[in-house]
């Protein structure tokens, strides 16, 4: 199996130059951990909730797009996502004026159903579990080119600009903590904070209730967690699980894998919001809390947590912040 190398995340960012943000990295000096000794250690947040749809997705998606002939891209795209990669999504279909169908499961965060449609896309609602295949039985009969969320080489090169960037701004950066559900994002970062900070450890943070990555990797092959299971987190973005193409990049490159809890992850909500002034989703947070609550099981040093997304109901971040 061919795996992503840096030279193809360094023509995804050209792709992608104008068209995402370069998110800054944000120190945050005051950041505190939860183990004996935090003494050497320093945090920086990449807030990718920046982006216009407000999440790292759009790297990737719009790459994906990007590298389709003229001719297949010009009769439509489809996807399958539980929010933020069917925004990149329809994001990206309206700039290159083709049409998008986004199949989502019908316990998406209503925001994010209706960020996509605002995008002008279609947007089908199915039983969660079923939209994956509901969205492969769509894109056959209308003749549509699936974008894959995170099992697509395109994809996982466009997400890992974000890598690319870090690399950038600290080069002398000892530890990435990213957010790992299907992978994408984790398996690109890595890819290109290996190739250019060699010694900087990569570090995947999932929920305690959607841990399968952390337990393959740990028996040393991929497992599978039921649907409902997965389901239980708060974090509605992990509850996907890898593929094999990106189970074999995180098997490659990753240092690690930590999880946390359904409390830190909503704590790490509250902490970024009141002391970064940042918007997190539990999805997006889940790097910052493995970092303040989960720094015994980390290494010591100069530390970025990617904040993935900021696409949160507004309920919902009323009763955590409460």
């Amino acid at each position: 199996m061919e795996l992503v190398t840096i030279e193809e995340v360094r023509a995804a960012a050209e792709r992608l130059n104008g068209v995402t943000v370069r998110t800054p990295l944000l120190p945050v000096p005051s950041a505190s951990r939860n183990q004996e000794s935090s003494e050497g250690s320093s945090l920086w947040l990449k807030p990718e909730s920046l982006q216009v749809v407000g999440a790292f997705k759009l790297r990737g998606a719009f790459n994906a797009i990007a590298m389709l002939d003229r001719n297949r891209r010009s009769r439509g795209v489809i996807a399958f996502s539980s929010g933020n990669h069917a925004q990149a999504v329809a994001y990206s279909a309206r700039h290159f004026g083709i049409p998008a169908v986004i199949v989502m499961p019908d316990n998406a965060p209503r925001i994010k159903v209706d960020s996509t449609r605002s995008h002008g896309a279609e947007v089908i609602q199915v039983p969660i579990g079923d939209h994956a295949d509901v969205a492969v039985a769509l894109a056959e009969e209308r003749g549509l080119t699936m974008i894959p969320p995170y099992d697509d080489a395109a994809v996982i090169a466009g997400q890992g600009t974000v890598g690319l960037e870090i690399a950038a701004d600290l080069p002398e950066v000892d530890v990435v903590l990213v957010p790992i559900s299907g992978g994408g994002l984790a398996a690109g970062v890595a890819v290109a904070i290996k190739a250019l900070c060699p010694s900087a450890q990569v570090i995947g943070v999932e929920p305690e209730l959607a841990a399968d990555t952390a337990e393959g990797l740990r028996l040393g092959h991929q497992v599978d967690w039921p649907v409902d299971d997965r389901a239980r987190t708060i974090a509605d973005g992990l509850r996907a699980q890898p593929s094999e193409l990106t189970f074999a990049h995180l098997r490659k490159f990753l240092d690690g894998v930590v999880t946390v809890s359904e409390d830190e992850i909503r704590s790490a909500i509250q902490v970024l919001a009141r002391q970064a002034r940042l918007i997190a989703e539990p999805s997006g947070a889940v790097a910052t809390a493995a970092y303040l609550f989960r720094g015994h099981d980390l290494p010591v040093g100069k530390t970025v947590a990617i904040l993935s997304g900021g696409n949160i109901d507004a309920d919902l971040l009323r009763t955590i912040l409460t």
